[in-house]
């Protein structure tokens, strides 16, 4: 591999590693001010219990030598040490970093569904187990040579897109939101607007470094390919995102009667999902509408938690779950030869609603069963009166913000 592709692939780790404090950032100020320091630890406990049993078992698991494996074996390079060995261990190493960072967003992004009431022990219990159990297993399903990879084959169809995690990333990770938010129930008082974010200019700076990571995140695995199709990636993560950006607002003023600034920051995170499996299957054109589609799509959809129910805190489901089913089925329409609209047939959009499908169905139930043993046994969920007072001092011995009078 030549240096400019390794020195893209560094760049780009490094890029989506930077992108979980950015989801730290964007929770964090959408909670109660006595709760940010609760809300980011989440993220940056995914940081460190993630890469440790990604470089010890879960690479490991995420490529399978069969179509239908259910994963890799966890001790076939225990620690990764042959592989570090290997004639080729520069690149495959960089690699491996690089899935890595995808592993730690995925589970961050779990955590907004569960803000102001989750314990931390609990949390990071919950965080290791489904990563062994759901993300690395569906990766090899995606991208390590598992069923969904070889589905188009299998059916006689195009094969799956996902170019960057649609399914193994955002309808993964909104699945489990949605599974964690009915085991752990509704906050105390919970009702629209009980909450106002604490610190609007937080949710912007966290959504202001999603954008820029997700350049690494959707771009960044074009290193394997000499970066041949980079421009048309970098530029629909950039117009998807500001599409989604005015459909979410148009849809905001109508609804609510003010476009707002946590809105925007939504919308772009909408799009960057959405534009997720699709950014290197999609004409530019196609990449904005699917961007706007996203944004008015996802502001109506963060409404459904007061309408059926549920407690998602930080609308994971109605962001990530919504837009990563639009940006997957969207292709279906779409991509590039494909699509239905696009010189193929209904098959593309079959092979995408099967994947789909099966990841959110997977993904639910084990993140539900795993809940609700955790919540059963040693709790998950903290006591009424510690959420009311925001749980930072009771979970962590800290204040996100000490005010002292002089």
């Amino acid at each position: 591999m030549d240096t400019g592709s390794i020195a893209w692939a560094i760049t780009a780790t490094a890029l989506v590693l930077f992108m979980t404090p950015g989801v730290a950032f964007f929770y964090g100020g959408l909670v109660k001010a006595k709760s940010v320091v609760s809300m980011m630890m989440m993220s940056f406990g995914a940081m460190g219990l993630i890469s440790v049993l990604w470089v010890l078992y879960g690479f490991n698991m995420s490529a399978v030598g069969g179509t239908w494996d259910f994963a890799g074996n966890p001790f076939s390079d225990f620690a990764l040490g042959s592989l570090a060995t290997g004639e080729t261990a520069n690149t495959d190493l960089i690699g491996v970093a690089f899935g890595a960072t995808f592993a730690i967003i995925t589970v961050a992004l779990i955590s907004g569904a569960i803000a102001d009431r989750a314990k931390f022990g609990a949390w990071m219990i919950f965080a290791g187990v489904w990563a062994t159990l759901v993300y690395f297993p569906v990766a090899a399903w995606v991208w390590g040579g598992g069923w969904i990879l070889g589905l188009g084959e299998s059916l006689g169809l195009p094969g799956v897109i996902d170019y960057a995690g649609g399914t193994a990333v955002h309808i993964n990770a909104g699945a489990a939101a949605l599974a964690l938010a009915l085991v752990l129930g509704k906050r105390v008082g919970f009702q629209k607007g009980m909450d106002k974010p604490h610190n609007v200019p937080l949710t912007l700076l966290g959504a202001a470094v999603l954008w820029f990571g997700w350049f690494g995140f959707n771009a960044g695995a074009e290193f394997l390919n000499g970066l041949e199709g980079a421009g048309l990636i970098v530029l629909n993560t950039l117009g998807a995102t500001a599409a989604a950006i005015l459909g979410w607002l148009v849809v905001e003023k109508f609804k609510d009667g003010k476009p707002t600034s946590v809105g925007a920051a939504s919308g772009a995170v909408a799009g960057l999902v959405a534009i997720t499996p699709a950014c290197a299957n999609l004409e530019p054109g196609w990449a904005l509408l699917l961007g706007a589609v996203a944004g008015a799509v996802c502001a109506l959809a963060i409404e459904l938690k007061f309408k059926l129910g549920f407690d998602d805190s930080l609308d994971v489901v109605g962001i990530h779950l919504v837009g990563g089913l639009i940006g997957t089925l969207y292709l279906g329409f779409f991509a590039i030869g494909t699509g239905l609209f696009t010189g193929g047939d209904l098959g593309q959009l079959a092979v995408q609603t099967i994947a789909a499908v099966g990841v959110l169905v997977y993904s639910f139930v084990v993140a539900f069963v795993l809940g609700l043993a955790i919540e059963k046994t040693i709790g998950f969920r903290v006591k009424n009166e510690d959420e009311l007072a925001g749980i930072d001092t009771v979970v962590h011995g800290e204040e996100g913000y000490k005010l002292e009078v002089v």
